[in-house]
């Protein structure tokens, strides 16, 4: 519908809302441009939603996070995995563990998770055993996974690969380049990703639009728009300039006349300007935010009256490695960004992207610790974050979803694995149409008898690697038309979904 500008209410509401923006600077008008293209979503709606990339730096190993255990899966697995000097082959269902054995070794963790997918596919399946947390939110029907995915350019096939020109993501196998690929759909040197792009349309419903797009995982280009501005977070809350203190040398006075030195822009030089504007709006953003937090140590974000956050039992795991109780990183990234969502009112909020991360997953040696101890860190976090929005009353409006660089080989390299494509994933909400599989889970086979390829597969490459059957964009888009972003813009922040079936853009696992 056609604005009508000369009326004195819409001139005044065109005014607020330049006003909202005025912080952006020079990048201000086109700011407005794009908010208009994504108002009418945001406007409709009348109710807040918040989407949430948990970014795995490393390359998670999904064949030991998500497995086959039909016969014929697990005989091939249990081949493939069982190898000198340390096998890397996780047990199967009911195994008891084995508290004697060597720390984070199959036999101490003991078997893998049954779970009950609504469509078998005609086979049965497990999680690892570090995964508890995650295998009760998949049976409460909240959470559920997305096989085999990764970067494509369009539908490929080991055939198509087999043929130069076919076209694929470039910089496969690299840390760097699949950490941008996954974020912003281009290799190492992007900086505008797709969670920005939503940002950028979607923020029209933000009186704060700085508070869009939210990291509490460090930089991360998931986060950033073409005008959208990604805002980061500690886990205690706002990061303020000049430190944690209240006052510089003891007076408030000297603080509060150095941010007015450091936000005051008298210079003529533009670098100085620019910096006057990004300290002026940093400043701004963290007494607002700084205000409105909830309380880490109130309820339910946290133990009421417990002032050590790291000895908090909500926000610790059992650790796999000793037995005992350990804080977990993720989780109180999670905590920070609950606080956030809690202060939603406050910070003006109905559409936010949200970034956290945790590290470690690059497991070349050492797996079955190091896997053990991440997996049963991302199966608390998850809980703990579902119960939050749970008790806040927000879990049909948040979804978070799992990301990582890549996944891995299937094949062991004596005690780790090695770069590999695609992965499995998960997605969390009470939108989330959970205890399913979206997407046809991978043929797992054994290498041929010249040991130098998957013959029996259509879906691992030689080294056992997955060749992925869903996209990135595809799992984009479809969290993308849950938030409120139109089919055209899709089109646009996703270019190779034109190239994949019409039917299967959106992935269905959104209610």
């Amino acid at each position: 519908m056609k604005s009508n500008f000369n009326s004195p209410a819409s001139r005044r509401a065109f005014l607020a809302q330049a006003a909202r923006y005025a912080g952006l600077g020079a990048a201000a008008p086109m700011a407005m441009n794009l908010a208009a293209l994504g108002s009418a979503n945001a406007q409709t709606a009348g109710d807040y939603k918040a989407l949430v990339c948990v970014f795995l730096f490393g390359g998670n190993d999904a064949f030991n996070m998500v497995l086959p255990t039909d016969t014929e899966s697990w005989a091939a697995y249990s081949q493939v995995r069982n190898q000198a000097p340390e096998s890397i082959a996780l047990l199967a269902p009911g195994t008891a563990p084995q508290m004697n054995a060597g720390a984070g070794s199959p036999e101490r963790l003991g078997g893998v998770l049954a779970i009950n997918p609504i469509t078998s596919q005609g086979r049965s399946f497990a999680l690892h055993p570090s995964m508890g947390g995650v295998r009760d939110l998949f049976a409460a029907g909240r959470l559920a996974v997305l096989p085999n995915i990764g970067p494509l350019v369009r539908p490929t096939t080991k055939a198509d690969l087999k043929i130069a020109s076919f076209a694929r993501p470039p910089g496969l196998y690299s840390h760097n380049d699949q950490q941008s690929t996954w974020q912003s759909l281009t290799p190492e040197g992007a900086t505008v990703g797709w969670g920005g792009r939503f940002a950028d349309l979607l923020m029209a419903g933000n009186t704060q639009p700085i508070f869009s797009a939210v990291s509490a995982g460090g930089n991360a280009v998931f986060l950033s728009g073409k005008q959208a501005l990604q805002y980061q977070i500690s886990t205690r809350g706002a990061i303020r300039i000049g430190g944690s203190d209240s006052s510089l040398f003891g007076s408030t006075t000297a603080l509060e006349r150095m941010r007015t030195v450091m936000r005051g822009g008298r210079s003529n030089d533009l670098i100085a300007r620019d910096h006057a504007t990004v300290v002026s709006r940093s400043l701004a953003a963290e007494a607002l935010i700084g205000s409105a937090l909830p309380a880490a140590n109130s309820a339910p974000y946290g133990t009421p009256g417990l002032a050590n956050g790291a000895a908090d039992p909500l926000l610790q795991y059992d650790n796999p490695l000793t037995g005992a109780k350990s804080t977990n990183s993720l989780a109180q990234q999670l905590q920070v960004v609950a606080r956030t969502m809690g202060a939603r009112s406050a910070l003006g909020a109905g559409r936010q992207v949200f970034f956290v991360s945790l590290g470690g997953f690059d497991t070349h040696d050492g797996q079955n610790r190091a896997q053990a101890d991440l997996m049963a860190k991302l199966s608390q976090a998850l809980a703990y974050f579902d119960n939050t929005l749970g008790a806040m009353g927000l879990r049909n409006s948040v979804t978070t979803f799992t990301a990582s660089d890549f996944g891995r080989t299937f094949t062991s390299n004596g005690d780790g694995t090695d770069h590999g494509w695609g992965s499995h994933h998960f997605v969390m909400g009470g939108a989330v149409k959970g205890r399913e599989f979206y997407g046809k889970f991978p043929v797992v086979g054994a290498k041929n008898a010249k040991n130098n390829d998957f013959d029996s597969s259509p879906n691992q490459l030689g080294n056992g690697s997955l060749l992925p059957e869903t996209s990135v964009e595809q799992l984009g888009a479809t969290l993308g038309r849950w938030m409120g972003v139109s089919d055209s813009n899709l089109a646009d922040i996703f270019p190779n979904l034109k190239n994949f079936d019409a039917a299967k853009r959106d992935l269905g696992f959104m209610a």
